[in-house]
Parts: C-alpha cells; structure tokens; sequence
C-alpha cells in the first residue's frame, strides 16, 4: 500500500509544483517577457480558477475511460504546459500554458482522489487522504527556495525545464507501475453529469463535510495572498527570512498530518474533526486577540502572525482527511464524479470564501481570522454530523495492498 500512495502522490506534487516553483521567478518572468508583475500574479488566480472549474469535467472522463489512461493523458497534457511556458515569448502565450498545466492537474488530482477511494474507504481512506495532504506540504516549504535558486543561476525558464524532468519521471513511473482501479460497477456517462452532480450536492452529508475542505482551501489561499504583506511589508522581513518562515510552517503542516493520521488509526475520524474544529478556533481568535490587546509596534512581530497561523494550519491538517473520506464514502459507484465534485467544491467554495474575505474593508489579520473562524464552524458542523455516519474499518486483501 505504501508503493500505491507514494505513487499517487507524484501526481499530487504536480499542482503545488505547477504554482510554488515559479513564485521567486514572477519579476523575472514579466522583465523577460514584457509584462506587469500583476499580469503574472494572475496566473495564479487562473491556474486554481481553471483547477475548479475542470475537474467538473474530468471526473465524468475518468469513470467513463479509467484511472490509468487519464493520469497518462493528464501527465502528458502536463508536460505540452510546462514546455509551452519555459518557451513563452509573450504574457498570453504564458497564460495559456496556465490553463494547459491547469487542466492537466484537474485530470491527474481526479485520478489521484478517485483510486484512493477504489482501494480503501473509511479510517484507511482518511489516512491515505491525510499522507497524501501532510506530504504535500513539503512541496510550499521547499519548491520556492528551489525555484528561486535554478532560476537565480539560470534564468526563468529553468525551473519550468527543470519540472519538464519531474514530470517525465512521473509519467515512466504511472506508466510501469500504476494498475487500473476503477470498479466493474462504476456508472459511466457520455456527457457532462449536470443531474448527478446536481444529486450528490443535494445529499446534505457529502455537501456538510465537502464545505470543509472549502474552508480548509479559503483559510490557506488567504494566509499565502496576505503573507507577503504582512510579514515583509509591514514585519520588514527580507524574501530569504520570509521563505524560510513560509517553508517552515509547510514543515509544521507536514508533521501534524502524520500526528493527524495516527489519531485516526487509534480515536477515529470524529476526534480529528473535533481537534482540527478548536484548533482553527484557537488561531482565529489568537489574531483577533493580538489587534485588540497588543500595542501597535508589537503586533509587527512575526511570531504574533505565525502562532495563531500555525494553529489554524494544524487544524487543516487534521480535518481534511476525515471530511475526504466522509464526503466520498458513499459514492463507490461514482468515484470519479463525486471526487471531482469534492475538488470543486474546494477551489471555487474556497477561492470565494478568500476573496470576499479579502475584498472586506478589514485589515489583513482581521479578514484572515474571519476565514479560520468560518473554518471553524464548518469542521464543527462536519463533526456533528459525523455522529450520524458509521465509518467503516475493512481489512485490506493481499490483493489490495499489492
């Protein structure tokens, strides 16, 4: 089982990768190609924009075509974006390499969501959705100083070469060693599922716990828009002290999955929602606490911004498994739709959710805390809830952990 997950989590790394790798570079990216920094800024806004939105579309392919040919089309699509940006002589043709990247990454996440639920459900899925999520932030905490540096020694274009090289890998690996898992009895549809996705987002549990990864999504974009600001901008933070201060709280994240994945082996998925509920509470507070209580001068140190920070960011760490897990559990015949759904709902519901936080006339700690308490409320009524849901515990085939 541990081959299975660390192959699925080469294709997760391609969505963090398409975004955190290139971050240092975004100055030099407009100088070379003619452009504003805001216009190449906004690739980011439209890389996670198209993730949402396409992921509606894949989940119909991946149940219609399988797991396997999806993730290679994916990793294929994925390569045509890279190439197209490390090559980009203007600001459009880098836009569009976006959007390529992007629905790349809707095949490949939809893959990843769709076998994790062929093979486990329950505890084991939620551990399995908790690895995967804990590794991955790694990819924050690493890829910008990375990028940074091939990028310093050899241009802007390098890191997208570079992870040209990443993807080839991925796609021989997905290629020698990644098995179909889709089920005889999945339901296939020649169309876009307008009706189904319509049906599950009627079903009150899969809508209750697929809101906190939206939470979860809206707490995390808006602490990376507004970090930048508030550490160097206002704290006087240089890049390499704030990167390090960045990839450090990734390494926190990390850690707290893995402590998240063994409490769900031992306590069950409820406890963690439970845990991750308070801790978001505790960080939403914490800044709230730090505007009305702390003198002026004191609320520009870091550790006021990063300890309630780490909290919220421990709290998303324990709650996104379960409610994966939950959220996914009943749909065994619809995993590639249902999982596509869960991905949309947590790009669109949690870019929403940061946006009109940020759009508020509040100061950066004060729209931050907004989302980790909304967080809150969401993973405590996904605990609630949970109380109504008997998770199951199967014991794995020798088939399965093969």
């Amino acid at each position: 089982m541990q081959k299975f997950l660390f192959l699925l989590l080469t294709l997760v790394l391609l969505g963090p990768l398409g975004i955190d790798l290139y971050l240092p570079a975004i100055p030099a990216i407009a100088l070379g190609l003619g452009s504003s920094e805001s216009v190449i800024q906004a690739s980011i806004s439209l890389f996670i924009l198209v993730l949402g939105l396409g992921q509606l579309l894949a989940g119909p392919l991946v149940d219609r075509y399988g797991r396997r040919p999806i993730a290679i089309a994916g990793i294929m699509l994925y390569m045509l974006g890279v190439t197209i940006a490390a090559t980009s002589v203007n600001a459009p043709m880098f836009m569009a390499s976006r959007v390529v990247q992007s629905l790349a990454v809707c095949c490949t996440s939809v893959v990843v969501f769709s076998s994790v639920r062929d093979r486990l459900q329950g505890d084991d899925a939620a551990r399995a959705f908790g690895f995967l999520n804990g590794t991955l932030n790694i990819v924050p905490a690493l890829a910008p100083l990375i990028g940074g540096l091939i990028a310093q020694y050899y241009g802007w274009r390098a890191p997208f070469w570079a992870l040209l090289g990443y993807t080839l890998m991925a796609l021989l690996l997905v290629l020698a060693f990644l098995a179909e898992t889709r089920p005889a009895n999945t339901q296939q549809v020649g169309r876009l599922p307008v009706g189904q996705y319509i049906g599950i987002l009627r079903d009150k549990n899969f809508l209750i716990f697929a809101l906190v990864n939206a939470g979860a999504m809206g707490m995390a974009l808006t602490y990376v828009s507004l970090a930048p600001g508030v550490l160097m901008s206002r704290g006087g933070l240089t890049p390499l002290q704030f990167s390090l201060v960045f990839g450090a709280n990734g390494f926190w994240i990390m850690l707290m999955s893995f402590i998240a994945n063994r409490i769900i082996r031992k306590l069950g998925r409820p406890l963690c929602l439970t845990i991750g509920g308070l801790l978001m509470l505790i960080g939403g507070s914490g800044l709230l606490a730090g505007l009305v209580l702390l003198p002026a001068q004191l609320q520009l140190a870091t550790w006021v911004y990063m300890v309630p920070v780490a909290s919220a960011c421990a709290g998303l760490a324990f709650v996104i498994g379960p409610a994966t897990s939950y959220a996914l559990e009943p749909y065994s015949s619809q995993a590639g739709i249902a999982s596509a759904l869960v991905g949309f709902v947590q790009m669109a519901g949690g870019a929403a959710l940061g946006l009109i936080a940020m759009a508020l006339p509040l100061p950066p700690k004060a729209s931050l805390a907004l989302v980790m308490l909304t967080a809150f409320v969401l993973a405590w009524a996904a605990k609630r809830r949970s109380k109504r849901v008997k998770g199951t515990l199967r014991a794995l085939s020798p088939e399965t952990l093969g």
